[in-house]
């Protein structure tokens, strides 16, 4: 079976991604950050989607961080809420970490590249994104470039990577109905960005996920304040 590495980060988009990889016949290997994220509960999360897809690994990588700051999610920053669709759809939010799915790519070339994967899966979104530079087309080809430009395997052409997308073009709706499909357990994802055991609901990620479902006709799954 081809190997493929799955960034995993226990959110709805992830596990629908992994699901995804596994489905099309890759052997996974899934990859998850512990990096200091105020939402750290989705770890737990991402190790019973791993488990319950049969990814071959799961490797949990620490690094914090808050160190950087300069993002809700990684500093003493009010997370936003009740934002409305307008707001939400203007500008880039204060819960963008800087550089993150950069550095999330780089920590996935080098598993991929250590194990003999060509293929890298990422459930970026540019359609429900939250204004995210980083989730975007644009960005996921120059980072398939530098792939294959700074590597061993690139270069001496052992290995042509592919920084796989498959959700880069759904509604969270739409991916959200692909994912039942499929047999995703939406129930063991996290989305909120709050840390609490429970999901606020009033976060932009709670939002676009309760909408998705909404326009998908089906109820989430997970536990809300």
């Amino acid at each position: 079976m081809k190997k493929a590495v799955v960034l995993l980060s226990g959110g709805l988009d992830s596990a629908t991604t992994a699901a995804i990889a596994k489905i099309e016949g890759y052997e996974v290997y899934a990859l998850s950050f512990d990096y200091g994220q105020r939402h750290a509960r989705e770890i737990g999360s991402a190790k019973a989607i791993a488990k319950s897809i049969g990814a071959v690994d799961h490797l949990v990588i620490d690094f914090d961080m808050r160190k950087i700051g300069a993002s809700a999610l990684t500093a003493d920053i009010e997370v936003p809420t009740d934002r409305s669709d307008s707001e939400m759809s203007i500008g880039i939010p204060i819960t963008y970490v800087p550089a993150r799915n950069t550095i999330f790519l780089a920590f996935a070339l080098s598993y991929a590249e250590s194990i003999g994967a060509e293929d890298i899966f990422i459930g970026v979104n540019q359609v429900d994104y939250s204004g995210y530079p980083d989730c975007r087309e644009e960005f996921i080809e120059a980072f398939e470039n530098l792939a294959n430009l700074a590597t061993k395997a690139g270069v001496e052409g052992q290995s042509k990577f592919r920084i796989q997308t498959p959700l880069i073009k759904l509604t969270k709706a739409d991916i959200i109905r692909k994912g039942l499909e499929i047999g995703v357990d939406y129930s063991l994802t996290w989305s909120c960005y709050q840390g609490g055991d429970r999901a606020c609901g009033r976060c932009d990620s709670c939002k676009l996920r309760l909408a998705g479902f909404a326009e998908a006709g089906v109820v989430d799954p997970i536990e809300y304040e």
